[in-house]
């Protein structure tokens, strides 16, 4: 198959290949779009893949997607704003390795499971742990020999962003540390918790963009897959 072919739509310009060249497909971010290019995207998408997978969608899209894809099944999650189509049978099949997901409080929540769900579509195992922030030490403490399991560790927190720095002194495995922009004024919507992870002072810590689950479980998916599989890849 031709690595660099991509389909012009007059609007976009889908990159058909690049699960061959990347190992992952193109995702499809939903803000912004309007409904009609939103639709005509998903649909030459699962003509060509027989999957989708959609971030920052509103429930609006859903519904609108819904209505004019009939044939087409569609799934929405209102937390994460995950819209997709999956392949028949793909919930079924066995997943890979083990992707240990964190957050500080409950409010990160909606960033974490972006960040889950993106892992779990490409094919990861993921462990959830909810609401471990450094103001009750001891649930992390009480959880760490599980976590201590994952091949990567994503550490999802606001306010002052510690979780990832107190994960990072705790395991040997890489933490992708994501900023939320859950906090009072002085957290400057992420800005205090990014510039904190960004200056922590425990090894292997990496840094996504403020609320940016989605990278976040990418990249993780792309740590995790060399932590079982290797690099494989064949040009």
């Amino acid at each position: 198959m031709d690595r660099e072919r991509y389909e012009d739509m007059g609007f976009a310009k889908l990159d058909m290949t690049r699960e061959e060249r990347t190992g992952f497909p193109e995702v499809v971010f939903c803000s912004g779009k309007t409904t009609e290019h939103l639709t005509e995207i998903f649909k030459k998408l699962y003509e060509e893949k027989g999957q989708v997978f959609g971030t920052r969608a509103c429930e609006e899209q859903y519904k609108a997607l819904s209505d004019a894809l009939p044939d087409i099944p569609l799934s929405y999650d209102p937390v994460s704003g995950i819209l997709k189509s999956e392949r028949p049978g793909s919930s079924t099949q066995e997943k890979t390795g083990n992707i240990a997901v964190c957050t500080a409080g409950t409010a990160d929540i909606k960033v974490a499971e972006e960040a889950a769900q993106t892992a779990e579509f490409f094919g990861n195992n993921v462990t959830r742990f909810y609401d471990i922030g450094v103001a009750g030490i001891h649930r992390i403490t009480d959880n760490i020999e599980k976590i201590r399991k994952a091949n990567v560790i994503i550490a999802v927190a606001g306010m002052e962003g510690a979780l990832p720095s107190v994960l990072g002194g705790l395991v040997r495995v890489p933490v992708i540390a994501v900023p939320t922009s859950v906090g009072y004024g002085a957290s400057f919507e992420g800005i205090t918790a990014l510039l904190s992870m960004i200056n922590s002072c425990a090894n292997g810590i990496s840094v996504v963009n403020i609320d940016n689950g989605y990278g976040a479980g990418y990249i993780a998916s792309q740590i995790n897959s060399l932590a079982v599989n290797g690099n494989n890849y064949q040009p």
